[in-house]
């Protein structure tokens, strides 16, 4: 029986229509002898209805069905009777009596719960195993069609806009000053190796020299690095590079590749252009470099406050050239202990050797530290953090940047904190899009005693900062940018380095790379930038992460067909796996098992 229709298709204005439906027995109910079937494909549900006074043979074939298994039935289009319509399903209104049944595959019991209720309860690692199963539940289907319409809307876009879709290697040399990369062993040249490309940074910028001047790709891209919910080992990346352009013309031309995946997905109007914060800014006032604006909980300076203060912890950390710091959790004076406990290992673990506190109940501060602090010091803690009952602020005093990471931390977990008790509502449809930009270009490795690339080394400085490359990397600012939701980095990018004088400077006389290995690497690049390279720049963000956000969901591994786990393993598959003896030998390779 060849299908006629999908399972969400039929209406009544398909009655007494003779129809062939195919699909899996989504549940199945015994009504006095007549059998329901709920049949489900990708698009939907169609009930059909086995009534054993119409054909008895088919009334006992389908009172022996499985869910699961796989079906195709033919019959007609019958109203459903007065009390029965489901206003839920597009077919609600309808039911096919069933003339014909053909019984394709016989399903075993599931081992959990197809559906999305019972489904999210199942443990992770079970969902992952049985991946053919878990895509069958609906939510599971929406998210692998939401990340469809996402790409094809960027395709739409990139088209319209006349760039070019170029695909390029997968295996690539190794560059060890990334993160950490998988090799791939040459069998034809003993002893050498490829490595799995952990972007097409180097492509793109060669397609630029090559005049393709505008190129997008939605690549696959390799990394070996320790796994969380918003990172996998392999990933997608839509990867865009242009010629001619500044960094105003990167920023229109992004935000309007999001506006349109907004419209055409969710059907929402993204307002554009987006604000613009410079990193010191955003370190200064939300402690990250990717901070979520929805809530309104930000970073004092209290430093010349405490400048001279009795309380001898503040007073020599600004003395020492630090800085204090503080925020106002507003309405968590309810802390408990133990969450109090959590939040100080918490400012621990990034190097504070406590967390100094005011808790303020009853109209009266309490904390050890308050007694320190002279009616002047209160006054501005009052007035700069708008101080009131029920408030529970937190200070940090240390090195700028340290005091920046560890009160921007303390904010995240304090906005958790203050959802739990629904005293803030942060909605994952209220999209804060941001530009973050002017980042150093350098920063300094204190182990190492040298710089290293904030971005990446092909990173064009500012143009009035350029100066300071010899005398003061560090105070050279980047044309780098990123684009942050909500406290997500989505992507970022930057207006590259085309002049082969400067780009070798920057390897060899800044970030200390010698001659020999800047050859070896980049010596294929810096030899096609002789040859006539454009000005350019460009962007790459991560498909997997913003398709995430779309659907609502915190794990990207929710919106990948075949994700692997946190330790890196296909639980379905089952890899990785031991290869033989024979193989390794092909490769010139053995195995030193680790003690």
């Amino acid at each position: 029986m060849n299908r006629t229709h999908h399972c969400a298709q039929l209406t009544l204005a398909d009655l007494n229509a003779s129809v062939a439906l195919a699909g899996w027995v989504d549940s199945i109910r015994d009504h006095g002898g007549i059998i329901f079937i709920d049949l489900r494909d990708r698009k939907g549900i169609t009930q059909v209805k086995f009534d054993p006074q119409d054909n008895a043979n088919l009334g006992t074939q389908a009172a022996h069905l499985k869910p699961e298994s796989v079906i195709s039935i033919a019959g007609n289009v019958v109203p459903r009777p007065a009390g029965t319509i489901n206003s839920g399903l597009p077919t609600g209104e309808i039911e096919v009596a069933a003339t014909a049944l053909e019984i394709l595959n016989v399903s075993e019991t599931p081992p959990f719960p197809l559906d999305d209720v019972g489904g999210d309860k199942v443990n992770e690692d079970l969902r992952l195993t049985y991946r053919y199963l878990d895509l069958r539940r609906p939510k599971m289907r929406r998210n692998l069609q939401v990340r469809h319409r996402a790409a094809k809307s960027i395709r739409d876009y990139f088209d319209a806009q006349e760039f070019i879709e170029v695909e390029t290697p997968a295996l690539f040399k190794s560059t060890p000053e990334g993160a950490r990369e998988y090799l791939v062993p040459s069998r034809i040249h003993p002893g050498e190796f490829y490595a799995l490309s952990q972007s097409p940074q180097q492509f793109k910028q060669i397609l630029m020299v090559a005049g393709v001047e505008k190129y997008f790709q939605i690549a696959r891209c390799f990394r070996d690095e320790d796994l969380r919910a918003d990172r996998q080992m392999e990933f997608t990346q839509v990867d865009v590079e242009a010629s001619f352009i500044d960094r105003e013309g990167i920023y229109s031309l992004f935000e309007g590749m999001l506006k349109k995946v907004w419209k055409d997905v969710l059907n929402h109007d993204l307002p554009t252009p987006f604000p613009r914060m410079a990193f010191h800014d955003a370190m200064n006032r939300y402690g990250v470099d990717k901070p979520d604006v929805r809530f309104a909980i930000e970073l004092v300076d209290f430093s010349e406050t405490f400048r001279n203060s009795t309380f001898k912890v503040f007073q020599s950390t600004v003395a020492g050239g630090g800085v204090v710091k503080a925020i106002n959790a507003k309405g968590l004076a309810d802390l408990t202990q133990g969450e109090n406990k959590s939040l100080e290992e918490i400012a621990k673990s990034l190097g504070a050797k406590g967390l100094a506190f005011i808790k303020v109940e009853g109209g009266e501060w309490k904390s050890p530290i308050v007694k320190f602090f002279n009616d002047a010091e209160k006054a501005e803690l009052t007035a700069k953090l708008a101080i009131a009952d029920g408030d529970m602020v937190f200070f940090a005093a240390a090195p700028w940047e340290k005091a920046c990471a560890i009160l921007g931390r303390l904010r995240l977990e304090a906005a958790t904190l203050l959802q739990k008790r629904g005293k803030l509502s942060l909605r994952a449809d209220d999209w804060k899009f941001l530009w973050v930009i002017d980042f150093p270009l350098m920063s300094h490795d204190e182990v190492e005693n040298r710089y290293v690339a904030t971005h990446h080394p092909f990173t064009a400085p500012v143009p009035e900062d350029a100066g300071l490359l010899d005398s003061d990397p560090k105070k050279v600012r980047g044309q780098h940018y990123d684009v942050v939701l909500n406290g997500m980095e989505l992507g970022g990018g930057s207006i590259r380095i085309h002049q082969p004088a400067l780009q070798k400077k920057v390897f060899e006389d800044v970030l200390k790379i010698p001659a020999d290995v800047v050859e070896s690497r980049f010596g294929y690049m810096l030899k096609a930038f002789t040859f006539g390279a454009p000005p350019h720049g460009g962007i790459a963000f991560g498909l997997d992460r913003m398709v995430a956000l779309l659907c609502g969901t915190t794990s990207i591994r929710d919106v990948i067909a075949f994700p692997k786990t946190q330790k890196g393993q296909d639980l379905m598959a089952q890899s990785p796996t031991p290869v033989t003896p024979k193989q390794l030998k092909d490769l010139h390779i053995q195995v030193v098992m680790p003690e």
